[in-house]
């Protein structure tokens, strides 16, 4: 259709209603589009309202005699019409006709032409913790289908059946409880589900009533720096650190003291020197994130008996705990802590797939009511259609087959990928295969910038992520973080290809690398 602006044409209140309503609608409605025909219909003398060409006063014709002219049904004219009176654009006067409203403000009726962007006279204003988080997630590197993508899940065909099959079971039996405000905590049954679960397979020492249902680990966090920190607050974080959660800590106001990670994990003497006054740490004990080290038993009794000397708290991040590619996953810190000072977090964003937008914290009995109490003012609970479904995916078994199916595939997309690393750029990288999880960490051979590289393999369709910028107060490594999971085999190995040019490493170089090999 033509623009609204060239369809009507001004008039004003004196001029008869027939001869107005010819000059105003020199325009046909479309019927090439989806849009309805009394949505259109509204639209025109809507527009006409707000540009002015239509004055308050003017009368309109009848809806009959507007169907005519349009060629509708009067019911397309009618509709159009109640929705404009119902919105208060028109007025309706007994035995006179219908006109544009008298009472609409001056700023409104008077403005020379609409614009779409507006100038304002008040500068906008935001808080500086709004502005912090706004420039963290511009400059986040977005989810990506590339490789190699970190947090890339599968979810086979057995596991898409199965949970299609109980969402079409919880539809089919929609019961009262999704019809009203639900339980902050959680669905009874799905945190039972999880309580079990977590014993069986984490070493959770738990009850169901410390489970609260979350949208996931960074939400969990979130609730947690409510009911724990203040701004100015002093909290141990990994170094080098996950940047999520030290963004979240930065912009809740919280000193994050950056404590270094060696081969054992957090270096807890380190943090009793330099921040003893430390109000929480926040660990990934089972998978440190992102070099993916493993915190050895004598750190983790440290620290537990340090966060009891020092009445703080302890925020575990059990990051890609169920992927372990050696032996039974790791017990959770949390099941040492006999003092009841570890908020234990997980997901299943991770496990099952991110749009699910589910996960959990295990709170001790101390924090319960003002941590549910945070959850509640967040948005009340999660959507129990969810909290249905993925329950009777947990009590039936479809979880834990999902597991044993899922680690398979990421064991064999780990080995290829260290595979293919090794033989084709193996002089230029040293490929640290973890035991665990869902990347892995390449470092750097001789001279290098690690950010380069990642911009220049994100043109080439390959997605990395340098180390070193994840360093806030160690001496940085240079190194790519690589997501290998979600990937088939012959992509890992074409985008080790495309890196491999990136690194200058010619196909005849690679070959005598996996030669020597």
């Amino acid at each position: 259709m033509a623009s609204a602006h060239s369809r009507l044409q001004p008039t004003d209140k004196r001029v008869p209603s027939s001869q107005a309503w010819s000059e105003l609608f020199l325009w046909q409605v479309d019927r090439s589009t989806e849009t309805p025909l009394f949505r259109q219909i509204y639209g025109e003398i809507r527009a006409a309202v707000l540009d002015h060409r239509l004055p308050p006063g003017t009368r309109l014709p009848s809806t009959r005699a507007l169907a005519d002219r349009l060629g509708v049904s009067r019911t397309a004219a009618v509709s159009a019409y109640e929705q404009l009176l119902a919105e208060g654009y028109l007025v309706g006067r007994v035995g006179a006709g219908t006109y544009v409203s008298d009472d609409l403000p001056a700023a409104l009726v008077q403005r020379p032409q609409r614009r779409r962007h507006v100038q304002t006279v008040h500068p906008i204003q935001i808080s500086d913790r709004a502005q912090m988080s706004d420039a963290f997630v511009r400059a986040y590197p977005k989810a990506d289908a590339l490789p190699f993508a970190r947090g890339r899940c599968i979810m086979d065909e057995r596991s898409v059946a199965a949970w299609r099959r109980l969402t079409h079971r919880a539809l089919r039996s929609f019961s009262a409880v999704h019809l009203g405000y639900s339980d902050p905590l959680g669905l009874p049954e799905l945190r039972s589900a999880i309580c079990e679960y977590l014993r069986s397979a984490r070493a959770v020492h738990c009850d169901p009533d410390q489970i609260v249902v979350t949208a996931g680990t960074q939400y969990a966090i979130d609730i947690a720096l409510r009911v724990l920190l203040r701004p100015g607050d002093a909290a141990w974080i990994e170094d080098p650190h996950y940047s999520l959660t030290y963004q979240a800590l930065r912009s809740a106001g919280v000193r994050a003291w950056p404590i270094p990670v060696d081969r054992q994990g957090l270096n807890v003497a380190e943090g009793v020197r330099t921040a003893p006054q430390a109000r929480a740490v926040f660990v990934t004990p089972s998978h440190q994130h992102p070099l993916g080290v493993v915190m050895s038993m004598g750190r983790r009794l440290e620290l537990l008996a340090w966060a009891r000397g020092a009445g703080a708290w302890i925020v575990e991040d059990d990051c890609d705990g169920e992927f372990r590619y050696a032996g039974r996953p790791l017990a959770a810190l949390q099941g040492l802590d006999d003092a009841e000072r570890v908020i234990y977090v997980g997901t299943f964003n991770k496990v099952l797939f991110p749009g699910l937008r589910m996960g959990y914290a295990v709170v001790p009995r101390s924090l319960l009511d003002a941590f549910v109490g945070a959850r509640f003012l967040m948005d009340r609970h999660a959507p129990t259609l969810d909290q249905t479904v993925l329950a009777a995916f947990l009590n039936e078994g479809h979880f834990a087959g999902h597991i044993r199916r899922t680690r398979l595939i990421y064991k064999e997309a780990r080995d290829t990928l260290v595979g293919e690393l090794t033989g084709q750029l193996g002089a230029r990288l040293e490929t640290d295969a973890p035991e665990q999880g869902m990347h892995l960490v390449a470092y750097l051979k001789g001279r290098g910038s690690d950010t380069a590289i990642e911009r220049q393999a994100r043109a080439r369709g390959v997605v990395v992520r340098a180390l070193s910028p994840l360093y806030l107060g160690a001496h940085p490594r240079q190194g790519l973080v690589l997501g290998f999971t979600g990937f088939p085999q012959t992509a890992i190995r074409v985008a080790v290809e495309q890196l491999g040019l990136v690194l200058a490493v010619r196909p005849t170089d690679a070959r005598r690398t996996a030669s020597r090999i």
